[in-house]
């Protein structure tokens, strides 16, 4: 290895040397004759980078410094000359700029590697942490992980508290996730973590979570049919086809409003949901009045959809208007979740099996061993769809058609 003064003149003057046989990429180094260690390296392209070549902790390293023109020759001598005294003192310079690197690690940073992580979210989960990460906590994505405090924490989370209780927990509990992810996810070259205790931890501690209670409401029996009429006056039949079957199923609103005819199979008298909140499929049986349905859709059906947009070629979309107007005509107020609670609530108090209850919600039986030996099946659930629809259409009818079977 040739070795010269490093200056600019020398520098500058250097010839590139010629490529390799097929064009292959060369290169040459020179060495410094004043400071041991310190060197450069000229590729056939024309690029000159200064380096320091020294033993670190016993193995043989190059270090690049970086190269010649944003880097005069004078800065590159003295920045070898901590490189090699940082060595000398028995550090390693490549190792600790990787642990400024990855104790710089910003919340935008974590997030993006969160969810490249968990790349099987629900487009609905991802729109929630968006709102959540990007909107309540937009001023500290970027901030260092390490800078985010619990005191931060406590008081963001009250700030927050002051407009929605709900939307204050659901922030950290997103926070808390990206924390326990960076905390496995980050190290520094000793292998320990850069966050060591992950600082939601607080609100835990000090028992600052806000009280959230499960909403309540549902449609009351004496309220199904002045509802239930009130849905026959929208003129979108669509939409008031799609607030019944939401009744006499039980399904969330999106898995019912992205049915499409694929789903549904008259011979078996049962229709799929493929893609559910717990991601298991979610088959059920039609009662009478579900057949009935959704053969009068089915054969005036245009589109793939068995709930299609009146606007778009999609599916349809939460009909806030049609809602609207249903409770102003009924003076019944209620959300589309309502709907599904009431459906659960009518099987409870039909005293529907525990099993045939939690399978007709697609629930899945937590810690339960003797669920977990249960094979699923629509068939089973036919009799608990009907004896629920019955009770339904007699409570609209003034039947009280609460317990038969058709």
């Amino acid at each position: 290895m040739p070795r010269i003064k490093i200056s600019k003149r020398t520098v500058d003057g250097i010839i590139p040397p010629p490529a390799g046989a097929n064009d292959k990429a060369t290169q040459e180094f020179y060495r410094d004759t004043e400071l041991t260690g310190f060197g450069l390296k000229v590729t056939n392209k024309g690029t000159k980078t200064y380096i320091v070549e020294a033993r670190v902790q016993g193995k043989a390293k190059r270090i690049t410094l970086g190269k010649h023109g944003p880097l005069t020759p004078e800065q590159a001598r003295k920045q070898a000359q901590i490189t090699l005294g940082q060595i000398a003192t028995g550090n390693d310079p490549v190792a600790d700029k990787k642990d400024q690197q990855i104790k710089g690690v910003t919340l935008a940073d974590a997030y993006r590697d969160y969810l490249l992580a968990r790349h099987n979210l629900k487009p609905s989960t991802l729109g929630e942490y968006q709102r959540c990460i990007k909107g309540a906590l937009s001023d500290w994505l970027n901030k260092p992980m390490t800078d985010i405090t619990k005191d931060m924490i406590e008081t963001r989370h009250r700030k927050l508290g002051e407009t929605s209780v709900a939307g204050a927990n659901g922030t950290m509990r997103v926070l808390r996730a990206i924390f326990n992810f960076a905390i496995e996810q980050y190290e520094d070259q000793k292998g320990q973590p850069i966050i060591q205790v992950n600082p939601t931890k607080r609100l835990s501690k000090t028992r600052s979570w806000y009280e959230v209670k499960p909403r309540q409401t549902l449609l009351t029996p004496t309220q199904l049919k002045p509802w239930f009429d009130a849905t026959l006056k929208l003129n979108q039949e669509t939409t008031r086809d799609y607030l019944h079957f939401l009744l006499f199923t039980g399904l969330r609103k999106s898995e019912a409003s992205k049915m499409t005819w694929g789903n549904v199979n008259f011979n078996e008298r049962s229709f799929l949901i493929p893609d559910t909140k717990n991601k298991d499929p979610h088959r059920l049986p039609m009662s009478d009045h579900l057949e009935a349905l959704l053969k009068q859709r089915h054969f005036q059906s245009e589109s793939p959809w068995v709930f299609p947009s009146p606007i778009t070629d999609g599916p349809l979309k939460e009909p806030r208007t049609s809602i609207k107007r249903v409770i102003e005509l009924s003076d019944i107020k209620f959300t589309l979740h309502d709907l599904r609670r009431t459906f659960a609530t009518t099987a409870e108090n039909l005293d529907i099996p525990h099993y045939a209850l939690k399978r007709l919600l697609n629930h899945r039986a937590a810690n339960d061993v003797t669920g977990g030996y249960i094979v699923p099946n629509a068939e089973r659930l036919r009799e608990p769809m009907q004896k629920i629809t019955n009770y339904i259409l007699g409570q609209i009818e003034g039947t009280d058609n609460d317990v038969s079977s058709k």
